[in-house]
């Protein structure tokens, strides 16, 4: 049980960032999320350079509720192609992956 996952978005709106986050947590596929920002993206969009404020929410989760996370933080998303990264963790805190695993149940 010493490895979680990190899930990492991004969006336009502060209220959207709260909005994914509560969900998660409150169904359980997250046993916290974090929001953060604003930050200033610069990317390419359709031929076009774009620079945007967004701000990232950060999900810590269980391996098992992974794809059910992805799952409904693209569905709820308002980018066309949203950005969903994960990051795998392995050690640190035996006690704080075991508190994470616990969280995560439905």
């Amino acid at each position: 049980m010493d490895q979680i996952c990190i899930v990492t978005t991004v969006v336009d709106a502060r209220a959207v960032a709260d909005v994914l986050a509560a969900a998660a947590v409150a169904g359980r596929l997250a046993a916290c999320a974090q929001v953060s920002g604003p930050v200033d993206s610069t990317y390419w969009w359709e031929s076009r350079m774009e620079t945007t404020r967004e701000w990232s929410v950060l999900f810590k989760t269980a391996p098992d509720r992974l794809e059910a996370l992805i799952d409904q933080v693209r569905a709820a998303h308002p980018y066309e192609v949203p950005e969903v990264l994960v990051t795998w963790v392995e050690g640190g805190n035996p006690d704080y992956s075991t508190w994470l695993h616990e969280q995560t149940r439905p």
